[in-house]
């Protein structure tokens, strides 16, 4: 894009000023700071929260601009946050252009969806492109995501956002002409089987590229997981060369730009909370899609504090994924499981991965139910690939676990993604004791997770929640429930507060 501009008697540009690293983190947004009685304010007409174009060289960006009246900055000074300096590709001494960036027509689009109409693929497209070309803002974002939870995105609209994330990104092809994929629905803690999975499916020669997203509203998402055991930001070639040398990989999609959008709105979603059905359907079936899998097991937990919460719900779901795969000729199974309380012990990035390291290093001491649902989803891959009969899949990835080859297969894989590491451990644990005897008769999954990341989850890997009890476990008074494991005493401290206002979070009946 280019500027034209009339210049001053020094020869800068009326409207550029002189650009300071302010050095403030405001994660991905772009934001700059700017006098509010400088030159360029007062000639624009720019006031806080006015959305501005910054240009360096061939370098354009779209920020949120907050004004100072103190001397804090500078009359001739534009100070932009580290997303923003980072993405101009600025060194000190450079000087920006401030203008006002064109106007952008999908927002009449948003405006029409947050009045309760529907919208066509052409405004789903222009809405996804100007979230991906970063011209949307946390205000913006928020807006489209509440619109379209309030209103609930029918099935065209599901197909129509979908599609228009699958065309905003990469996408990658294989040779294979099978690529198998599993995704979790999630809501429900420590459920963490993909890397069992893909290393069972690697052992039999099918092809499975995991791209796994980051946490939304959980204490950790699979990508978060397996970055305590390895790096998962690949590129697409080096994604490539894991794959054609492993047959599996478990990387972070975002780090390769399949469906970019889906990780934009991720972020949002995580700060309001939401992660609504129809933007579910688009984020899984979007990143399947933009990774060239032609077969796709979805794991889905059903109970009462689960994600889904019914046996109606899950079917309405499960209709619309398998519907809407069909439609871009992906083959959907969907695999119910038991939702009423975590799996495995851990909740938390490296916990959760100590978990998954007993699984599949057959550890005497493994939690059985997370070896369980691994088993049952991995059986569900290699039957719907038709590598073994109906009933007889399972079986089947029992034998590759305990003969040794999914471990194996994973460490080699581990390796090709840049080496294996060793989870951190917390520096701060306190036990959960239980104030009564009796039997446990619930585990709350929200609360538990929430409890994880009041504790730091996922944001320090090393924290979370570490569940010594199950459904229908006798205890005395004084017995851990749990552990919570913390970076710092304040957060520990954080947590218990949470636990003594929510006593239902593990519920004890009196026998």
């Amino acid at each position: 894009m280019r500027i034209e501009s009339m210049a001053n008697a020094n020869g800068h540009a009326l409207n550029s000023l002189h650009a300071r690293r302010l050095g403030l983190d405001t994660q991905y947004e772009a934001v700059v700071f700017m006098h509010k009685h400088c030159h360029v304010c007062r000639s624009e007409g720019f006031s806080a929260h006015t959305r501005v174009l910054l240009c360096h060289g061939d370098r354009t960006l779209i920020a949120t601009l907050y004004q100072v009246t103190s001397d804090l900055i500078a009359h001739d000074e534009a100070a932009l946050s580290e997303s923003a300096w980072k993405r101009l590709g600025l060194h000190d001494g450079d000087r920006i252009m401030v203008t006002h960036p064109a106007p952008l027509d999908s927002l009449s689009h948003l405006r029409s969806r947050i009045y309760g109409h529907r919208l066509n693929a052409n405004a789903f497209r222009a809405i996804v492109k100007d979230i991906v070309d970063g011209h949307y803002s946390d205000i913006h974002l928020s807006s489209f995501i509440t619109a379209c939870s309030v209103l609930p995105l029918d099935h065209d609209e599901i197909f129509a956002l979908t599609d228009a994330m699958v065309n905003a990104g990469g996408r990658l092809t294989w040779p294979a002409g099978i690529v198998v994929d599993k995704h979790s629905v999630g809501g429900l803690p420590g459920n963490r089987t993909t890397p069992i999975v893909v290393a069972i499916a690697a052992s039999l020669g099918l092809t499975m590229p995991k791209t796994s997203s980051r946490a939304i509203t959980s204490p950790a998402g699979t990508a978060d997981m397996m970055e305590t055991l390895a790096p998962v930001e690949l590129d697409t070639a080096a994604i490539r060369r894991v794959v054609e040398q492993e047959g599996g990989c478990v990387v972070w999609g975002g780090a390769v730009k399949l469906s970019p959008a889906d990780d934009i709105l991720i972020r949002t979603e995580r700060a309001l909370d939401l992660d609504t059905e129809g933007q579910l359907i688009a984020s899984v079936l979007s990143k399947k899609i933009a990774a060239g899998s032609t077969h796709l097991i979805v794991d889905m937990p059903v109970g009462p504090t689960a994600k889904v919460r019914s046996a109606k719900a899950a079917q309405v779901l499960s209709e619309s994924l398998i519907s809407i795969g069909a439609a871009f000729g992906l083959r959907v199974q969907v695999v119910l499981g038991d939702g009423m309380q975590p799996i495995g012990r851990g909740i938390g990035p490296a916990l959760e991965a100590r978990d998954v390291l007993a699984v599949l290093q057959r550890s005497p001491d493994a939690p059985l139910d997370l070896r369980r649902r691994a088993l049952a989803l991995a059986g569900a891959v290699v039957e719907l690939a038709d590598l073994a009969a109906a009933g007889e899949g399972e079986a089947l990835a029992a034998q590759v676990l305990d003969d040794g080859r999914a471990w194996a297969k994973f460490q080699r894989i581990c390796k090709a993604q840049g080496g294996m590491r060793i989870p951190p451990l917390a520096r701060q644990f306190r036990p959960l004791n239980a104030r009564q005897e009796g039997r446990v008769q619930a585990i709350d999954n929200r609360k538990i997770a929430r409890l994880a990341k009041l504790a730091g989850a996922p944001d320090d890997r090393a924290a979370g929640v570490d569940l010594h009890v199950r459904l229908g476990d006798l205890i005395v008074v004084g017995q851990p429930l749990c552990t919570v494991h913390a970076d710092t005493p304040g957060e520990l401290a954080y947590a218990f507060e949470f636990a003594a206002a929510n006593s239902d979070i593990i519920s004890v009946r009196p026998e």
